[in-house]
């Protein structure tokens, strides 16, 4: 059965499926392991602790090799006169985050978790630094192209620099379907030219 990465959070993650870092991931690792997202915009830690047992499983037949959490940006938004809406006090959320974290390191003595911390929301570094329309969008939270790309390189580098046995870096999982084909392309010396480990597409990064 093939590894399997699940991408948990916020817009922050359903939105990376759309020319991100989730995308990247999925790019990267497709012949390698499964990426699944189960990230949705709006919502906060309070909210992934009501449903974690629901998404993470405790019985399912196959446990991810890999989380990656993202919960912050809603959690932090100015608290609503009314009580409602998506801001969580800070204490809570990072207890929501440590009883997330308990139960998805539950699930598997192998599995791995990476979690990704929030965006600065100091808004003078942001303008001072020019960062609006470069690194975020014009919201100031969610990530343009160059951002998502900053994302991707550091879990690459994470995923390449960990300790990790089995080693999660995509560069050294078998791939999948690789053995050679009659039906793999034709080169120009007329022989079969296996592509299962050809280079990836994958500008302005090493990793």
């Amino acid at each position: 059965m093939r590894p399997q990465f699940v991408l948990f959070g916020s817009s922050i993650v359903q939105y990376s499926f759309h020319q991100g870092w989730g995308a990247t991931l999925a790019h990267l690792y497709a012949r390698k392991a499964d990426i699944v997202l189960r990230g949705y915009a709006g919502w906060n830690s309070r909210r992934a602790l009501n449903v974690v047992d629901k998404v993470f499983p405790k019985n399912a037949p196959k446990q991810p090799e890999l989380v990656i959490v993202y919960f912050g940006g809603n959690d932090s938004t100015p608290l609503h006169k009314s009580g409602n809406g998506p801001h969580v006090p800070l204490d809570e959320y990072k207890e929501n985050m440590r009883k997330i974290a308990k139960h998805i390191k539950s699930l598997s003595e192998n599995i791995r978790i990476i979690f990704l911390s929030t965006p600065p929301i100091d808004e003078t570094k942001i303008q001072k630094f020019r960062w609006f329309g470069y690194y975020f969008s014009d919201d100031g939270i969610h990530l343009t192209t160059k951002g998502n790309k900053i994302v991707s390189n550091a879990i690459l580098k994470e995923l390449k620099d960990a300790d990790w046995k089995p080693s999660l870096y995509w560069k050294d999982m078998s791939a999948k379907f690789e053995e050679d084909s009659p039906y793999d392309p034709i080169s120009l010396h007329v022989k079969t030219t296996n592509i299962s480990h050809a280079p990836f597409p994958y500008a302005g990064s090493k990793l």
